[in-house]
């Protein structure tokens, strides 16, 4: 079968939707975060953070998603990712790319993100950042020298931090727990159109589902199953079309600490 040897190879290694071709305002330099508008404003924050990690985490691992629900703000989002590489894929991926009912439209933010600056150690604090006339011209304020301040405020901040040092260690033991190897449910079947789905977390609908799997050719129904969460079904038209989702969806995370098992389901 030449064609679906050539579509599982295309999926492989584009791993995305063939977005509508299309510009979008002026050309920013390159940035590992990207901005994305004309997103559908009836999603609340905490679904379209979640949706956006999902649907951009299979171009790579992704630092930060900031979504705000202000009126200046609406219809609007920031990722921001690890490589440079991955925030070009998916600006070249995802521009026109139907999510819930409206195309996306994509570009490169004009700044470095705070997550951007402190993985490469040059972040500085908003309050300890210089205004753009106070400081020098054409030195972002990111880099501007923080202005000295008083004993009784540095020692407040270094509560603060001592304190969010203490609750980034207490998540990263909860993440440790998350991150155990789970038992499967099934066992490996012959290969069929219809997968089922593992290790899901709570959170994930099938409205989740569907926009991670309509990527690929032939997709009919994503079916979950009530009363219990975790698991899920994916329906295709043909063997060979589940099989190309399957491969490459393989060990996908839909959230930082849930590694998506696949298998074929077991058939009647």
């Amino acid at each position: 079968l030449p064609g679906v040897v050539v579509g599982h190879r295309a999926c492989r290694q584009k791993v995305a939707v063939m977005a509508a071709a299309g510009t979008f305002g002026h050309i920013s330099m390159p940035n590992q975060t990207l901005y994305i508008n004309n997103i559908n404003d009836k999603l609340g924050k905490d679904v379209l953070r979640r949706e956006l990690y999902v649907l951009c985490s299979q171009f790579g691992s992704i630092l930060d998603v900031v979504a705000l629900k202000t009126t200046k703000m609406r219809g609007q989002a920031f990722v921001v990712f690890q490589q440079l590489t991955s925030a070009s894929m998916a600006l070249q991926k995802l521009n026109g790319f139907e999510f819930y009912g409206k195309p996306l439209r994509t570009a490169y933010c004009k700044s470095k993100s705070d997550a951007v600056a402190k993985e490469d150690g040059s972040f500085v604090p908003k309050h300890k950042r210089k205004k753009p006339d106070g400081g020098k011209e054409g030195v972002p304020s990111y880099k501007q020298p923080p202005a000295k301040k008083p004993a009784a405020d540095k020692e407040k901040e270094k509560e603060k931090e001592q304190d969010k040092e203490k609750e980034q260690a207490a998540e990263g033991d909860t993440a440790m727990e998350a991150e155990k190897p789970e038992e499967s449910l099934a066992e490996e079947q012959p290969p069929n159109s219809i997968l089922f789905l593992e290790r899901l977390p709570a959170e994930v609908n099938a409205v989740m589902l569907k926009t991670l799997f309509k990527q690929f050719p032939g997709l009919k129904e994503v079916r979950m199953v009530p009363g219990k969460p975790g698991i899920a079904f994916v329906e295709f038209e043909a063997e060979a079309q589940a099989a190309v989702a399957k491969d490459t969806l393989q060990g996908f995370k839909l959230t930082p600490t849930n590694e998506m098992r696949i298998t074929f389901a077991k058939k009647e």
